[in-house]
């Protein structure tokens, strides 16, 4: 197995990580910030409200794009496993 192999590998890797975790942390990212305009109107200085649209709206993300994340993943793994005489050598 050579380096550069190695390093495609693991670039793939990186890729479909963040490929797949991009859509829930953009969703968490847009929930933070739509609630914490909302505390700076009302002055709430509530710690704890924006946890609970947080992870309404991430859990709405997960059954929603949840098979799309599970086919990106999975497709990656049974690339790795169909090249692995060549990982091996």
């Amino acid at each position: 197995m050579s380096v550069d192999l190695v390093v495609e590998m693991c670039s793939k890797a990186l890729f479909i990580v963040i490929k797949t975790a991009a859509p829930i942390l953009l969703v968490s990212l847009i929930i933070g910030l739509t609630v914490s305009v909302f505390q700076t109107v009302t002055s709430i200085q509530e710690q704890t409200l924006t946890f609970v649209p947080k992870i309404i709206s991430i859990f709405l993300a997960l059954m929603l794009l949840g098979e799309w994340m599970l086919n990106n993943m999975s497709g990656f793994m049974t690339e790795l496993w169909s090249d692995f005489s060549v990982y091996i050598r």
